[in-house]
């Protein structure tokens, strides 16, 4: 099977600028891609677009934007839309993580999670079906969801109820637009070899520098996820390969739910 094309789309990555996000826009560039990269700090964004613009033909912009604000999250929607015309796709990829039990969790976080993992999603795929759905063209977005949204573990629960309202929202948004040709997935990623993923295993959870290898050694394919793989995954998703997929929430993990040995 061929590479899947995205060229000449449009696509949007909020959280484009570093860990998963970062390895999603690289793979749309490659796959021939105009990309828009969401991110807080301009000094790092405006450096990663330029890296973008490198790796091939197609151009490269950074939007800065903080998701956690509605209006900043879908004036980046805006400013893809004043530079290309049009959006073509979108993947939702900025995420929070802290730690918070049911227990110890408090308003602010749990507001704070709420705000960047459910309502920024909601309203940057409004904004962006909006576009689609005026201009009578089709379009595809990604949301990069995770596989606590099953569950999760206890020291997860605002991630896990606002991931999980994430799938929910997923295939509400699928159902409502499919006569529009709009297409809306999900990725349910597991563990997740990221410069993030290192920084919370350090943090929260006293690791240290020999982190991974001693993870990899617990997990049935012997390494954690790596975000180029999943990147394609994504690629595939936005693109016409991936045929009349929609509604559907892919758990790409090594971890099978509800499986027991």
């Amino acid at each position: 099977m061929p590479e899947a094309s995205l060229a000449g789309l449009v696509v949007l990555v909020s959280g484009g600028t570093q860990g998963v996000g970062a390895g999603i826009a690289r793979a749309c560039v490659r796959a021939g891609a105009h990309v828009v990269v969401t991110g807080r700090r301009a000094e790092v964004g405006e450096a990663f677009a330029a890296e973008l613009r490198d790796l091939g033909d197609a151009e490269a912009m950074f939007a800065q934007a903080d998701v956690a604000e509605v209006a900043s999250a879908q004036a980046s929607v805006a400013a893809t839309v004043e530079r290309f015309g049009r959006i073509d796709g979108l993947v939702n990829a900025a995420g929070r993580t802290d730690r918070g039990t049911l227990l110890d969790t408090t308003p602010e976080l749990f507001d704070g999670h709420v705000a960047v993992n459910l309502r920024a999603p909601f309203f940057l795929m409004q904004a962006a079906v909006a576009d689609m759905v005026r201009r009578g063209e089709p379009g595809s977005i990604v949301n990069v969801i995770t596989m606590s949204a099953h569950g999760g573990q206890p020291y997860l629960a605002p991630y896990a109820a606002t991931k999980a309202g994430l799938v929910g929202l997923t295939k509400n948004a699928a159902h409502a637009h499919r006569f529009d040709r709009v297409r809306i997935n999900g990725v349910n990623i597991g563990w997740t070899e990221t410069p993030g993923e290192d920084a919370i295993q350090r943090e929260f959870h006293g690791a240290g520098d020999d982190w991974r290898e001693r993870a990899a050694e617990q997990l049935p394919m012997g390494q954690l996820g790596q975000v180029d793989d999943m990147a394609r995954l994504v690629v595939l998703l936005l693109s016409p390969q991936s045929g009349v997929v929609t509604g559907s929430v892919i758990d790409w993990d090594q971890t099978v739910p509800g499986a027991h040995d």
